[in-house]
């Protein structure tokens, strides 16, 4: 009896901050298998158990290639400022604090003081960033054993290779890396981790990190002899190199728990006053530009209101039509970083009417946050929209008529899990088709 030779596959994988999400790509670009599930917390807080999330991505990761594809390339994108200290093994001494933790706060406003801002850095200094994980890590049991400082979306790579490592995608969240420098700020590391001896080399996101050395995938029998780990890093710019990949110069405009706009520009720059954040170009010289807008959260303040929760949820679905309010200022959306949302004082009471204030506010918000990082890129970047929100009819056609221009949505659900497959598929030597893993986009939808 002769046994079926292995389909060669490159994976990837999207560590969520609600779901971690696993897809397999063939060397010409056409998705094979898909595996999900929720991403894995501590106990009752919202921290992540992190050892426990790199077994359940393995077993996912066997999941994907059953007993009939073998990987020969795999990447691991996810989220930006969640980070464990690990000890001289890289095991996990703490969990992850994630970042919508609320104890963030707290942390960052002990450390404010320390906190000396300037343009030079990549990114705005905020409650999210990863140095507040760093000094909440340090009052943590068991961080005299601490041999280094991994980033959470790193983590797998890290245990599979043996090899610390940081992507150059997820050294800018940290709120204390320069990416004009490549360089860390020491005042900013001492303050919050103590000790830069923890952090490790930062290398360029796609960059081939090492041999996967794991016993545990080994042992299953889905790995090539010579299968590779690429850095992967942030999942949002991840994403929107896979979408440029498919429309050359395109701004992804990502909508799920935050409404994130990513693109990547060919010529370097700085941060300034429109709180878009920049990281190094992937694969390419210039930059990655990223902005990002609170969008769950605003909705879910106004549904406490069950009554503008339901006439949200009809307008969503598209069973009603939103009023044109989006210029109104009734409804003042809350900022990133935990800003309250609110409404104007002369607002009316009407659901619908605030109702339509509140998702034309976030319209507008996307809007704006588009057209800053477009700025960089032209002016007149075409825009794909990804993420859970393209479901919803109605959010389409009001972002169609805030924009002014047809709203065109991605078919591939998980974008960035494709992405960072695309990533280690391309550091792997193939050339798949982006169009084949991505789906391509449906022309003129609702426009």
């Amino acid at each position: 009896m002769t046994l079926r030779a292995r389909l060669p596959v490159a994976v990837g994988i999207d560590v969520g901050s609600t779901n971690t999400k696993v897809v397999a790509v063939t060397a010409d670009g056409a998705v094979v298998a898909r595996a999900s599930r929720p991403t894995r917390r501590a106990g009752t807080d919202l921290s992540v158990d992190a050892a426990a999330l790199v077994l359940a991505i393995e077993d996912m990761v066997v999941e994907v290639c059953g007993d009939s594809r073998v990987i020969h390339a795999l990447c691991v994108a996810g989220i930006g400022e969640d980070g464990v200290l690990v000890d001289g093994l890289l095991r996990p001494l703490t969990p992850a604090l994630a970042w919508f933790d609320p104890r963030r706060h707290a942390v960052f406003e002990a450390l404010r003081p320390d906190l000396v801002d300037d343009d030079s850095f990549d990114v705005d200094t905020d409650p999210v960033r990863s140095l507040i994980g760093w000094r909440w890590a340090r009052a943590q049991p068991g961080v005299e054993r601490a041999a280094a400082w991994i980033a959470l979306t790193d983590l797998p790579a890290v245990a599979w290779t043996g090899r610390a490592f940081l992507s150059d995608t997820l050294a800018p969240r940290t709120a204390a890396w320069r990416s004009g420098d490549r360089a860390w700020d020491r005042d900013r590391v001492a303050v919050s981790l103590g000790d830069d001896s923890l952090l490790p080399p930062v290398v360029p996101t796609g960059a081939v990190v090492g041999e996967i050395v794991s016993p545990a995938l080994r042992a299953a029998g889905v790995m090539a002899a010579d299968a590779i780990a690429v850095a992967g890093g942030h999942d949002h710019p991840i994403g929107g190199w896979g979408v440029q990949l498919m429309v050359p110069g395109a701004v992804l405009d990502s909508m799920g728990t935050a409404e994130v706009v990513v693109a990547q520009s060919s010529s370097a720059r700085r941060r300034g006053d429109d709180h878009v954040d920049v990281a190094p170009g992937i694969r390419a010289s210039g930059s990655t530009l990223l902005r990002v807008e609170e969008l769950a959260r605003n909705v879910q303040w106004a549904s406490r209101d069950a009554e503008v929760g339901r006439a949200i949820r009809h307008l969503l679905i598209g069973r009603s039509a939103p009023l044109p309010l989006w210029e109104s200022g009734w409804f003042v959306p809350g900022q990133r970083g935990g800003g309250q949302p609110s409404y104007s004082p002369d607002a009316p009471s009407d659901p619908r009417a605030r109702a339509s204030a509140v998702l034309g506010a976030l319209a507008v918000a996307g809007r704006d946050a588009v057209d800053a990082v477009r700025r960089d890129v032209g002016g007149t970047a075409e825009v794909r929209m990804a993420g859970g929100w393209v479901r919803s009819p109605g959010w389409i056609a009001l972002k169609a008529a805030v924009n002014g221009a047809p709203a065109v949505p991605i078919l591939e659900p998980e974008v960035t899990a494709v992405g960072a497959a695309l990533l280690a598929a391309t550091a792997r030597g193939w050339r798949p088709d982006p169009v084949d893993a991505l789906g391509g986009f449906v022309s003129g939808m609702l426009g």
